[in-house]
């Protein structure tokens, strides 16, 4: 299949699946469209018993389509500049020290304490997993993702400064999360006599620094540009240009396109930058257009990770990891959080029960499944990817769906 028919079958599933779910499940778009997309791929894979044909040309549409590039290359950088994009900045810097614990010590704790408990998991199931491969899974796993909690906190009355810690960390720790895989990836790749910490060290600080310090030009950039005209077809045009060069900029530097992303975004929704480069009518086309874009490429993704499903690999032994798994992923989270947020409570006036929402609100989506398909054959990739995909789809099913309700008994 060429790029246009793939593209154009996509777009074409998305639309239908978004229909069946506002007009049959009625459940939160992102939600409503991975369950469709999972309940059409079990329907292919029962009727492709009986006529292969059918499953043949799902498994060829899937295997075709790149995931970890499609989503890290292409996809990641329209997401989350639109999810900043729309962050109440002010609330954002208010909540800043909570939000740089948990997205930088949070995530580091909870990628080792995932890479132990797994490792001893594997050893009890008979499984021979290396402990550095269960630290690239305590790293691609631990970050929550932006695209999956933005899309659902909105809807599930989470208080204002509660629902600004959780997508503020999503957003960063995003970022965060891609570098310590990438660091690890690097490390379990070269071995760890090739590859010292030093190196690693430097590697981190120069994504991340780099990441946001690109950011912040990118963001300058813009203002200067978007301040000198007043058109708004043009200045819509702009704040794209910034995103895809933006993106592949940051690629070419080793920096952090994550990050960039979401320090332009939110430098570029900012009120103070709003009213001095922009004029309410270039304003609303701004918001519209990226909330179109945002909407759009949620859809396709998700109806992606539903179709991913026809490829994976799901033994017996994977299955049950994959649903121990779980339990270990919210507990490492739910451990990672609780300190930083008893440290914080009495400063900074912590609800009660914000650990554990935090640990429940914390949705794992498309970034984690991309990062394990990233990895090689040799460091167990279909385990890893048959435990991530099980994790994400409980994450954005079971916890999207009762965060609400959870939040309600904590809170009131």
């Amino acid at each position: 299949m060429d790029l246009f028919t793939i593209i154009t079958i996509l777009i074409v599933l998305s639309a239908l699946f978004g229909y069946i779910n506002i007009r049959f499940l009625k459940l939160p778009l992102t939600i409503g469209l991975m369950v469709v997309s999972i309940i059409f791929s079990l329907l292919v894979l029962i009727v492709g018993q009986y006529f292969p044909t059918v499953l043949e040309m799902e498994e060829d549409l899937v295997r075709q389509i790149d995931f970890p590039k499609v989503l890290m290359e292409g996809m990641l950088s329209f997401l989350l500049f639109a999810g900043a994009l729309h962050v109440d900045f002010a609330s954002l810097k208010a909540q800043r020290l909570p939000i740089i614990l948990f997205a930088t010590l949070g995530v580091i704790t909870s990628t080792f304490l995932v890479a132990g408990m797994m490792y001893m998991l594997f050893q009890v199931l008979g499984m021979e997993v290396s402990f550095i491969h269960c630290l690239l899974f305590g790293a691609l796993i631990s970050p929550t993702d932006p695209i999956a909690v933005l899309g659902i906190l909105k809807k599930a009355g989470v208080p204002k400064t509660l629902e600004t810690k959780i997508v503020g960390e999503s957003l960063f720790n995003d970022g965060i999360g891609v570098v310590v895989f990438i660091s690890i990836f690097q490390l379990a790749s070269a071995g760890s006599g090739h590859f010292s910490m030093g190196e690693i060290a430097f590697l981190f600080l120069e994504e991340v620094g780099g990441g946001l310090l690109l950011g912040f030009i990118l963001g300058s950039a813009a203002y200067y540009l978007m301040r000198t005209i007043d058109n708004y077809e043009v200045e819509v045009m702009l704040t794209l240009a910034l995103v895809m060069g933006g993106y592949m900029l940051a690629s070419a530097l080793h920096f952090s396109g994550p990050l960039a992303m979401v320090v332009a975004g939110l430098m570029i929704g900012h009120e103070r930058f709003r009213t001095s480069s922009m004029s309410k009518q270039t304003e609303s086309y701004v918001d519209k257009f990226w909330e179109l874009l945002d909407v759009l490429l949620n859809a396709v993704l998700f109806v992606l990770i539903g179709l991913e499903i026809v490829i994976l690999k799901f033994e017996s032994t994977y299955l049950i990891a994959g649903l121990i798994g779980i339990g270990i992923v919210l507990a490492a989270r739910f451990l990672a959080l609780f300190f930083p947020v008893q440290l914080l409570r009495k400063r900074l006036g912590l609800l009660k029960g914000t650990s554990r929402i935090m640990a429940w609100g914390g949705l794992r989506g498309g970034i984690s499944i991309a990062l394990a398909l990233s990895l090689s054959p040799e460091m167990n990739r279909d385990l890893i990817v048959s435990i991530t995909y099980i994790i994400v789809v409980f994450s954005i099913v079971v916890q999207g769906l009762t965060i609400e309700r959870l939040v309600r008994r904590l809170i009131g």
